[in-house]
């Protein structure tokens, strides 16, 4: 008799009981051969059905994304091959282009950690060191394969009561991004290695990052594209595709636009005829949307009930925003590691506990804050949460006053490569350089702090990196340091402060 048990809900049990397994430290391996033993080829939607009832069993999310590198090894080559027969421009077929993109650039840059080994002791390894850049550039494009997936294909499996994927592969997305992103710093504050200290820098860094986004690219097409193939329907794919151009792609663009047979509608609802009483006046449908869209911030609420309802759509977004998030819980909008913060702002507003949170951060360069607001009827009864988020790099600029008309909106016209108005090359009073320190391994804050807290009013400080350094930037700002980045190359970056 076989050994194979065709009953699928004991194979999931079965599964989900290996699964366990593997947590309490069994060898990958060994549960391979079980699951090849008992189960034969696994269906691929029970991989994510699993781990979905580990989670709602009270097992953490953190613990699933944690050992989920190594479900996909106990289970690799068993799980069922699924058809992948879809159309140009397809949003499934344009995923699978991407990662070949992506496993072209993973095999160019091991070649180029290979070839290291054929550098004569001692040569100069500028050559290599600035391929490898560029090929960790390119990788970092992943970045918008994955917003797509996060912020387009998450939300509809979530209508179908598919959680697991946005709790767990979100998480493993984020690990592929801070491994680029250690990778890419440590290489861009390397000077002067010869080849074999080039390969120890970066041989333990690329390589975990490489292997990271092979891993993805393995889940994507064996577990999470074909189970979407699966549930999505053509005016749902139609709606991926749209808002895909929103956010952009990954080393690879579409040839040709692809639509289901019937246009998808879009799901903004259809404005009522008539105005809109808005407590002191009112206003027309398209009035209120123009408004809303022209207010020098993002806005975007929340409902009573957790699930995102409204944002407005400005010129400047700050962060991504999809209409495919509407009628999302909040929950799932956000990595899984910011995730508990959001829960509780959310508790504390319905409970009355709070009514604002306020948040600032360094992003991209910019000085960014993030406030929520508790909205409530006029009983004091929780209705949702507001969540306002505004670019404040040039107001923090201002000075003195302008009481006569600019356009520029600033107290002076501001010079093309955007200099704040408190920037003058005469105020320098330092420049430290802290490339060879980072090249020794070393770390500038602590002298960068030092030579801050003795800086005179109205003087600037110059620090020279080989990257962005937005943790200094962020911890200067809490100290009540302004700051402005000029990018002279994308190995060299001049960072100036002065005091606010």
């Amino acid at each position: 008799m076989s050994e194979l048990l065709d009953n699928l809900r004991v194979k999931k049990e079965a599964l989900k009981r290996l699964i366990l397994e593997l947590h309490e430290g069994r060898a990958a391996q060994t549960v391979h051969e079980e699951v090849r033993r008992l189960l034969g080829e696994v269906p691929y939607g029970m991989v994510v059905e699993v781990e979905q009832e580990l989670i709602s069993g009270g097992l953490p999310a953190s613990e699933v994304q944690k050992l989920c590198d190594v479900h996909s090894q106990a289970l690799r080559g068993l799980i069922e091959e699924a058809p992948r027969d879809v159309p140009r421009g397809h949003p499934v077929d344009t995923f699978h282009r991407e990662n070949r993109f992506l496993e072209v650039e993973c095999r160019a840059t091991r070649a180029v950690l290979a070839g290291l080994d054929k550098v004569p002791p001692g040569a100069d390894a500028s050559y290599p060191a600035g391929e490898l850049l560029k090929r960790l550039e390119g990788l970092r494009d992943v970045d918008k394969h994955y917003r797509r997936k996060e912020n387009l294909v998450f939300p509809f499996l979530e209508k179908y009561g598919i959680f697991g994927p946005s709790k767990v592969m979100w998480g493993k997305d984020d690990e592929v991004r801070a491994l680029l992103k250690a990778a890419l710093a440590a290489l861009r504050g390397a000077s002067g290695l010869d080849a074999a200290g080039l390969k120890a820098l970066a041989g333990p860094l690329v390589e975990p990052a490489l292997a990271a986004v092979e891993e993805m690219v393995f889940k994507e097409e064996k577990i999470l594209l074909p189970m979407c193939l699966e549930k999505f329907t053509p005016e749902e794919w139609g709606e991926v595709e749209r808002q895909s151009y929103e956010i952009g792609f990954c080393l690879h663009t579409p040839e040709t636009r692809w639509q289901p047979e019937a246009p998808a509608a879009s799901p903004a609802a259809a404005a009522e005829a008539g105005r809109i009483p808005v407590g002191a006046g009112s206003l027309s449908p398209a009035e209120l949307a123009g408004l809303l869209n022209a207010l020098p911030f993002d806005i975007t609420f929340v409902d009573n009930d957790d699930r995102v309802r409204f944002f407005t759509q400005g010129a400047e977004r700050i962060f991504d925003r999809n209409e495919a998030i509407l009628g999302r819980k909040v929950q799932n909008c956000h990595p899984p590691a910011s995730m508990h913060i959001v829960q509780k702002i959310i508790d504390d507003f319905r409970a009355g506990r709070q009514s604002r949170a306020p948040f600032w951060i360094n992003f991209k360069g910019r000085f960014v804050h993030i406030e929520y607001h508790a909205v409530r009827g006029k009983g004091g009864d929780y209705l949702g949460t507001l969540e306002v988020t505004q670019d404040l790099t040039p107001l923090r600029a201002l000075e003195g006053e302008q009481r006569l008309l600019s356009y520029q909106g600033a107290p002076s016209p501001a010079p093309a490569d955007g200099r704040p108005a408190w920037f003058d090359p005469a105020r320098v009073a330092g420049v430290f350089d802290a490339r060879p320190v980072l090249a020794a391994g070393g770390h500038p804050v602590a002298e960068v702090m030092g030579r801050l807290t003795a800086l005179e009013a109205g003087k600037i400080l110059a620090l020279v990196t080989p990257f962005l350094p937005a943790p200094l930037i962020e911890r200067a700002a809490a100290k009540g340091f302004a700051s402005w980045t000029q990018t002279e190359s994308p190995e060299l970056f001049k960072t100036y402060f002065t005091r606010s």
